[in-house]
């Protein structure tokens, strides 16, 4: 089916715009009426991406809750799925997220399950909230299902928060700290030189170092700043294009000092979350490990997560596979072991994403306090390096014309 970019007027007369999937026009014009929508002007998409897609097509999770809400107390009220669909895409601001609607509910509206309708668009809809919803179909139960997948969306929401907290905080300083040195040597520096050599006295080795350090950045810089780049982005396109070495990759990143620690409790968070959340919403137990296990960001973690799927096929208990991977801390061994044997996993499992939830936060607590004062030092240092390497000579200097 073609994909159209389209302009609308809507009820109130405001030009819009969008994209939608359709037969030919005069099917673009009846799914755009179905929608409040009077269709102005449209041509078909040949690949390229349209203007709604560059400029806030993002469909963010906060809109996804917000969808899943309404979806869940519609059900929760009674109303039939049909009639739920059409008043989240009718009701619905966001333009890329009511074009979704509506063809959701043409989807529905034509037989395909919902799971199916959201199937149709993994980039919006992953895996785990197709997951939640077929597993909502099989048990009836779709307002559970929404509740899950509300509840799902809003701990993603809280992951993703941490993790910009973990990563950009220190980033920034370091680049801030990196941006600060190469001023101080290709500009400051060099100015305080030229007065330290023209003097033509002998100048200590801390001092000469400064110089060295500086003609090098100097003639260098480029190199200084492109080599860092240049690796990072042919680490990427490796990372792609060779299982093996992202395998390497992901092995070498779990054992970087401090980083490496939380990274390795973020992917177990994720593990854990996602495994209960579907367990909990009625997905069989080797489905919800195998789903969880690609969610966690990690291949050499995800390829022990694989040998507790295998090892649950075999019929061997969850807590054995868990502790035989050797990630996990006793506790949430013990934690499964326990929930396995008074058949009360779902709620077991709650509190081994309670842990990973207070164990990712005090991670991130140590490595930004950590950090802090390392960039403090370091500021210190270098300026201490510097102003050092300055006055001393420049006392000296000061000494001898007095005398």
């Amino acid at each position: 089916m073609p994909l159209y970019n389209y302009r609308a007027l809507n009820q109130t007369g405001r030009k819009v715009t969008g994209q939608l999937h359709a037969n030919n026009d005069a099917d673009l014009y009846q799914r755009l009426k179905q929608i409040n929508l009077e269709l102005l002007s449209a041509s078909e998409d040949k690949g390229r991406k349209g203007l709604a897609q560059l400029f806030g097509g993002k469909v963010k999770n906060r809109e996804l809750v917000q969808t899943c809400l309404h979806l869940q107390q519609l059900s929760a009220a009674g109303v039939s799925l049909i009639e739920g669909l059409a008043d989240v895409r009718d009701s619905t601001e966001h333009r890329r997220l009511r074009d979704l609607m509506a063809e959701i509910f043409e989807d529905v509206s034509h037989g395909q399950t919902l799971s199916e309708a959201f199937g149709r668009h993994p980039r919006v809809f992953g895996t785990v909230f197709q997951s939640l919803v077929a597993a909502g179909e099989a048990s009836g139960n779709m307002t559970e299902s929404f509740s899950q997948l509300v509840k799902h969306l809003k701990w993603m929401d809280e992951i993703n928060s941490k993790i910009k907290k973990a990563t950009r905080y220190p980033m920034v300083m370091l680049v801030v700290m990196f941006l600060l040195f190469l001023f101080m040597m290709l500009f400051v520096v060099p100015q305080v030189v030229s007065f330290l050599t023209s003097s033509g006295q002998s100048l200590p080795f801390i001092t000469v170092a400064l110089i060295a350090t500086s003609g090098f950045m100097q003639d260098y810089w480029w190199a200084i700043i492109g080599v860092p780049f240049g690796a990072f982005v042919l680490a990427r396109i490796m990372a792609r294009t060779s299982e093996s070495f992202a395998y390497k990759l992901d092995f070498y990143r779990l054992r970087i000092p401090v980083f490496g620690e939380l990274m390795r409790k973020i992917s177990l968070s994720r593990f854990a979350h996602f495994f209960a959340t579907m367990f909990q919403s009625g997905v069989p137990i080797l489905d919800c490990i195998e789903t969880a296990r690609k969610v966690v960001g990690n291949r050499c973690l995800s390829a022990s997560l694989e040998s507790v799927r295998t090892g649950v096929q075999n019929g061997n208990p969850l807590s054995v596979g868990l502790r035989n991977t050797g990630e996990f801390p006793s506790l949430v061994v013990r934690l499964v072991r326990i929930g396995e044997e008074s058949g009360n996993l779902g709620e077991t499992l709650d509190n081994v994403t309670d842990f990973y939830d207070r164990d990712v936060n005090e991670g991130i607590d140590v490595l930004i306090g950590m950090i802090e004062p390392a960039l403090t030092l370091f500021a210190g240092i270098m300026m201490a390096w510097i102003v050092v390497a300055v006055i001393g000579p420049i006392y000296d200097s000061l000494s001898k014309m007095a005398g």
